[in-house]
């Protein structure tokens, strides 16, 4: 049956499904569909007894817990506007956003609310605590009214945090949202047995829609943790929850792929001379497959990473360990899903082909390399940015089409392959096009290096890498006897490394897109919740010796 919004979606998913668990907590509360319900016509009351009608704006700033998907179907249902916020933002930033969208009320966890300042408490309608949906202040006391949302109505602004340093709000409507469920549906079939554990930003549309929404239309059940996703938090969890569908950013899976996959077969000139010979690593793969299918549980059909380019070397991992894994490419200005793929379909390097019922294409492509920008059209675009025309423009082609500022190219099947963002590009001294994500990618297999950018500096490309401490430190342990501190031994073995990266990734990039000098960032970089870098605090302004950040903006 389809649905068209998010009311009739909870309206059939609570009928349907009463008796199954919608959401629960890891060793915590579990949540029934009806109990959803109830709780979902709990809050309704509570905005309305605010004097909220159909319409108005209502912020959600909360962390993942099953009264974060209460809240926002609450919200949707009735017809008002949710605003899920990322909690990543400072408190000056959520300050703006709430003031920005015009928001009435406000449902808030309990650490997010100390981030906000007393103003904007003061200005709300009503404030109420998501962990028990207990009102913590209220201003307005009136009649409100709930109304019934058709398709095309709004049903969310999503302000994106990207890598810009302004957030801007992206509207989607029910018809948008409710699209989704079709669309990854018809790539992926959830179904009512299915047990989800959510580890992403539910105010994130990718874990919003496919983690939240999509699960609750089916009859499926989705688990929360109430910690970051780190591996001491993540193991027993795993464990425990068995889980049979899970949303990562490459992050998650390229950090087991380094650590536990990577460290072992460089730990000895066995090891190493081994895994060089093909056969051998795809048998060695294969165990180390095994091994990380018995750590999520033995049950688990779909391990769906999105939100920014996957490491080659740890998708060849995961394609040969036969690790049901596939890469879905969209932004939260579609709500997200434009291209996907089954894990029985994956191809390396790929995200899969457009999506049933998207239309892509690529507009001025390069004759040479063949690509171009990615321009898409899809029932579930976004309405344009809140109150932003201007930047509205921008991103529609002249026959409606979005651009979605990635650069890609179609095999002759048509599959989809990413080469990186188009604001990204360098352009050589000869004209070449020099994408830094495919130089990162081979950064980033070094076992030395945590994380990496590439930026142009006066002509030059310049890699700034944060170095896995811990592996170097282990590197150091083994020959400290030579150095009077630690300290020393750290410096004069990261000038030693800066070379030998400078030596591994320029045997294996093309000529132009070799790298000058490696310079460490001894701070992790900083980053969006999807996990890529805020480019724009270290792309160095052209001519500045002061290195102040260059801020182009860039979409999530």
């Amino acid at each position: 049956m389809t649905v068209n919004t998010l009311y009739e979606l909870v309206r059939d998913s609570v009928g349907k499904f009463a008796s199954k668990v919608a959401f629960s907590m890891f060793e915590g509360e579990e949540v029934t569909y009806a109990e959803a319900g109830r709780r979902i016509a709990r809050v309704q009351e509570i905005l309305t007894g605010a004097g909220l009608r159909a319409g108005d704006k209502v912020a959600l700033l909360s962390s993942n817990m099953p009264n974060w998907g209460v809240s926002y179907f609450a919200v949707t249902a009735a017809g008002m506007v949710a605003v899920p916020i990322l909690p990543d933002f400072s408190g000056e930033e959520l300050d703006m956003i709430i003031e920005h969208s015009e928001a009435k009320a406000l449902l808030v966890s309990d650490k997010l609310f100390t981030k906000l300042s007393r103003k904007t408490i003061e200005r709300l309608n009503v404030v109420v605590r998501t962990k028990n949906l207990g009102v913590i202040s209220q201003r307005i006391h009136g009649e409100g009214a709930v109304g019934v949302p058709q398709p095309d109505d709004l049903a969310v602004i999503i302000y994106t945090s990207g890598t810009t340093s302004k957030p801007k709000g992206v509207m989607l409507t029910h018809a948008a949202l409710t699209s989704q469920v079709a669309i990854s549906s018809s790539i992926f079939p959830v179904l009512p047995d299915d047990v989800f554990l959510s580890v992403l930003p539910l105010s994130h549309t990718y874990e919003c829609s496919i983690g939240l929404i999509y699960p609750f239309s089916m009859g499926a059940r989705v688990v929360y943790l109430d910690r970051p996703p780190t591996a001491s938090a993540l193991m027993p969890a795993l464990r425990a929850v068995r889980p049979t569908v899970m949303l990562i950013v490459p992050l998650i899976i390229e950090k087991i792929y380094r650590h536990q996959v990577m460290a072992k077969f460089n730990s000895t000139t066995f090891w190493r001379t081994l895994y060089r010979i093909g056969f051998a690593r795809r048998y060695l793969h294969r165990v180390a497959g095994k091994k990380l299918m018995k750590l999520f549980g033995r049950r688990l059909r779909f391990l769906g990473i999105g939100g920014s380019k996957l490491d080659g070397g740890a998708e060849k991992f995961l394609l040969e360990a036969k690790v049901p894994y596939a890469i879905g490419y969209g932004l939260t200005e579609t709500a997200p899903l434009l291209a996907g793929a089954a894990p029985s379909q994956v191809r390396l390097g790929s995200t899969g082909p457009q999506a049933p019922g998207v239309e892509l294409r690529l507009e001025n492509v390069n004759p040479e390399t063949r690509q171009g920008e990615i321009v898409a059209r899809t029932p579930s675009v976004m309405l344009g940015y809140y109150k932003n025309p201007e930047a509205t423009h921008e991103v529609f082609t002249s026959d409606g089409w979005f651009r979605t500022g990635d650069l890609g190219e179609f095999d002759k099947d048509g599959w989809l392959y990413i080469k990186g963002r188009l604001k990204n590009m360098i352009v050589g001294p000869g004209g070449e096009n020099i994408y830094p994500e495919d130089i990162e990618s081979v950064l980033n297999s070094h076992v030395c290096i945590a994380d990496s950018i590439v930026t142009e500096q006066e002509g030059r490309l310049v890699a700034l890498v944060h170095f896995n401490r811990d592996e170097i430190e282990s590197m150091i342990d083994d020959w400290r006897e030579e150095w009077e501190t630690q300290k020393e031994a750290w410096e004069a073995k990261t000038e030693q490394l800066k070379k030998e990266i400078m030596d591994f990734v320029n045997a294996k990039v093309s000529r132009f897109s070799r790298i000058s000098e490696v310079v460490e960032e001894k701070e992790d970089f900083v980053k969006t919740p999807t996990q890529k870098i805020r480019r724009f605090l270290y792309n160095r302004k052209k001519n500045d010796p002061a290195g102040n950040p260059e801020r182009s903006p860039e979409t999530e």
